[in-house]
């Protein structure tokens, strides 16, 4: 059985708002970039009753466009995909840090140190 990934509830509302407003996972990593709430998506998302305003993916990738010169991210990652790389880039930093704890240091002996001549 695979292991269960625990995600943050700071991430876990971006998955929220993707099942809600059916985004993909390149417009939700869109709108984390961009900085927008996810919990205020819903007043941007009502184009069926106000029509002047555009669908949601569409206004996200509008916006996108005008800060980044680009319509999408170049490499798209779910937010469980970026969960399971920081859970990782984590363990490797664990790992390195508890192996410098280990290391073991030469003793310098009282003979190798060289006594200077104050004089």
């Amino acid at each position: 059985m695979a292991k269960k990934i625990h995600i943050p509830q700071k991430l876990a509302v971006w998955i929220e708002a993707r099942k809600r407003f059916r985004l993909s996972h390149a417009h939700i990593q869109m709108a984390r970039e961009l900085g927008m709430n996810p919990k205020r998506l819903g007043k941007k998302a009502n184009s069926d009753q106000e029509p002047w305003k555009l669908p949601l993916p569409q206004f996200i990738e509008h916006l996108y466009y005008k800060r980044f010169g680009r319509y999408r991210p170049e490499s798209v990652r779910s937010i469980k995909q970026l969960v399971k790389d920081r859970n990782k880039k984590k363990e490797e930093r664990k790992k390195r840090k508890e192996e410098s704890r280990n290391q073991v240091t030469k003793p310098v002996e009282p003979d190798e140190v060289a006594l200077e001549d104050p004089f």
